[in-house]
């Protein structure tokens, strides 16, 4: 039986402290637990040392064939990233596979302004092939992208949606097959899942990161 569930009418479970402590979120994101690509964008601060942040809730999509447009939906005007984003005008998402993610995971906690983000992490930085910015070797897939533009996600929000224009991509050759190791599965793309909830109780059911597996093939019939 499906159920309206009010954004005003949210469990005691899912207060204010929780929320910003789980980075100033929705409880309808863990709600919903609804799936977005995990990737770690990399740039450069104002005093030369290497910027890393683990990213997620974004989209991907082409628009005709010169232009491949990166939103990222979610971003602090607080945060490092945002600021060598403006500074530089450039940036790189590199993706990484499962056997590295709890690498990935340690550029929280370690985001100070005089580090060096990607080293400090245990992670390899490599300069990127065209643009100004550091990437990170062990990722598989790595975006190297332009900055276009910004737009607030409400009126007054200290949280942007970023639109970055693709420039140039590195892909590790054994993903190219699937037959290979791939893009997807265990060894592929990683999927942020925001810890599906009961939205009457606020329990939480402890879940991801997930991965892509190939489904059942459905006939393009449109008629």
């Amino acid at each position: 039986m499906k159920k309206n569930i009010s954004i005003s009418v949210r469990p005691e479970n899912f207060n204010d402290d929780f929320l910003m402590a789980c980075g100033n979120m929705s409880w309808y994101d863990f709600v919903l637990g609804m799936p977005s690509l995990v990737f770690v964008v990399t740039g450069w601060k104002s005093n030369g040392k290497e910027n890393a942040c683990l990213h997620s809730w974004s989209a991907f999509t082409g628009s005709g064939p010169e232009h491949f447009i990166c939103v990222l939906s979610k971003v602090s005007k607080d945060g490092h990233m945002y600021r060598s984003l403006k500074e530089t005008g450039v940036c790189v998402l590199n993706f990484p596979s499962n056997d590295i993610y709890d690498r990935c995971i340690k550029t929280i906690g370690h985001n100070e302004f005089e580090t060096d983000e990607i080293t400090a992490a245990g992670l390899t930085a490599e300069p990127a092939g065209r643009v100004n910015a550091p990437q990170i070797r062990e990722c598989f897939l790595n975006i190297e992208c332009e900055y276009l533009w910004e737009h607030e996600l409400f009126e007054g929000s200290r949280e942007v949606a970023v639109g970055l224009k693709a420039v140039n991509v590195c892909m590790d050759s054994d993903r190219y097959d699937q037959q290979k190791m791939g893009r997807y599965g265990k060894h592929g793309f990683l999927l942020q899942i925001d810890q599906p909830s009961n939205p009457e109780t606020g329990e939480i059911t402890h879940f991801g990161p997930g991965i892509v597996e190939e489904g059942v093939t459905v006939p393009w019939v449109t008629k």
